[in-house]
């Protein structure tokens, strides 16, 4: 029979934790200013200074990366266009993981509390084109970032996530105010 394990505490390996985390989410975004698909998980640990296992550690994949950015962006108040492009290039990589499985599963109709907010907060800075309602927004960022959108551009493969990026992004500038 195994011993019990007793909880274990250490404020400095916590803290060391909470520095990688942080410095693989400031790589993440950072690279994803340069590519528009979204980092590779291995340029967001060299860019972290750290290993790739650590990045599969505090995240489990590159999509889980790109949504912990889009998170951090929303949690920060931002809301340009790196954070319309983080929410994208999430939900791209996310559906890249496994296209074939999504396929079958039902599509979520209701759009997330997080793409509601988002939306609110790109109305609050008039970052949104004249005319366009906030339900607008809130229908177009989940429109852009639904699987339908993502299978019908990627066609398993024939075109790039980074491509498919783009093109959701051209999409997205048309509820975006182009004064901003």
């Amino acid at each position: 029979m195994a011993p019990p394990t007793r909880a274990y505490r250490s404020p400095r390996r916590e803290s060391a934790a909470a520095g990688t985390r942080r410095a693989i989410l400031q790589a993440a975004q950072a690279l994803l200013r340069d590519r528009p698909g979204g980092p590779t998980v291995g340029a967001i640990a060299g860019h972290a200074g750290v290993s790739r296992l650590s990045v599969y550690h505090h995240f489990g994949s590159r999509a889980g990366v790109l949504a912990a950015v889009a998170e951090a962006a929303q949690v920060s108040g931002r809301s340009d266009e790196i954070d319309l492009r983080s929410v994208i290039a999430g939900a791209v990589a996310h559906w890249a993981t496994d296209p074939s499985l999504f396929r079958r599963l039902p599509d979520p109709r209701e759009p997330h509390e997080r793409l509601r907010e988002l939306a609110a907060r790109l109305a609050a800075e008039d970052r949104l084109r004249p005319g366009c309602s906030l339900k607008e927004a809130e229908d177009v960022i989940a429109l852009l970032t639904s699987f339908a959108a993502f299978d019908r551009l990627h066609q398993d493969g024939r075109r790039s996530t980074a491509a498919v990026t783009e093109i959701l992004m051209r999409m997205a500038g048309s509820i975006l105010n182009p004064r901003t």
